[in-house]
């Protein structure tokens, strides 16, 4: 994973159509002390740098080699047809393979689409070497050519435009890495394109400190006391006295004595 002990670096193979700028902005920003290197390599060549060691992870194409590498699916793109601006299949939004099965299809070398054979239409006369090249024929007005939309765009001229195919097989694109390195730098690199934010530790979010000494806190009591050293729940107020309690005059303001008992200052009626 290293050039020497002294400068370390991640390597990152990426194939021409994916872009990885996002991802290495994070990179950069959470490992200053460790650069991230870009490797482009050819769909073809970018699975042999992380086979023979030349790099430590790719932004690959599907397939990849799964017995000696290990992937982790992203994105699957949208196919398109490449065709000149005054084609017919410019006047709809999208097409259908069979809507172009009267079309001379240019078939390049390079071709990342899994078709299951050769793409349905009529074959050019020989097969391109690159995707460039047969663009450079499409626009020539030799014929048409399918490739992720990515690559449409990589490969934008302004006499050309595409529309998307319904029913084309589509270009998978992949995280991948050497199964006997999974670093710890592949590892937060996984993490990165995963989502995983600066306080996560292998997809484990480490809880917040605020909660964790929240969390420690024993819960207070219903019945604790209030700051005037009175129970907080169910007490008298402060301004009130209690049923029976004494007024200004020294008598009781509640439970005197009936009506029914002894008047006249106590003394027992006389007998006639």
């Amino acid at each position: 994973m290293t050039d020497s002990a002294d400068h370390p670096t991640f390597r990152l193979a990426h194939v021409p159509g994916v872009m990885p700028a996002k991802w290495v902005r994070v990179w950069n920003e959470r490992h200053p002390d460790t650069p991230l290197t870009l490797l482009q390599a050819t769909a073809a060549e970018a699975c042999d740098l992380l086979r023979d060691g030349s790099a430590d992870a790719g932004l690959v194409r599907l397939p990849v080699d799964r017995t000696v590498l290990s992937a982790i699916p992203l994105y699957t793109e949208t196919t398109v047809v490449v065709v000149p601006k005054d084609h017919l299949a410019t006047a709809v939004e999208e097409v259908a393979l069979d809507d172009l099965s009267d079309e001379v299809v240019l078939h390049p070398l390079d071709d990342v689409l899994p078709w299951d054979g050769m793409p349905p239409g009529e074959p050019a006369f020989e097969r391109p070497a690159t995707t460039a090249d047969a663009v450079e024929l499409v626009a020539a007005g030799i014929g048409v050519l399918y490739v992720p939309q990515s690559l449409a765009r990589l490969h934008h001229r302004r006499d050309l435009t595409y529309r998307p195919v319904t029913d084309a097989p589509r270009s998978g694109v992949v995280l991948s890495w050497p199964q006997d390195a999974t670093t710890d730098e592949v590892d937060d690199f996984i993490g990165i394109v995963r989502g995983r934010t600066v306080n996560s530790t292998r997809g484990r979010t480490r809880p917040a400190p605020a909660a964790e000494e929240k969390k420690q806190q024993p819960r207070k009591s219903t019945g604790a006391r209030t700051g005037g050293g009175q129970k907080g729940g169910g007490q008298k107020g402060s301004g009130q006295k209690a049923a029976g309690a004494r007024t200004a005059g020294g008598h009781k303001s509640a439970g005197r004595k009936s009506t029914s008992t002894r008047r006249g200052g106590g003394k027992p009626r006389r007998r006639s």
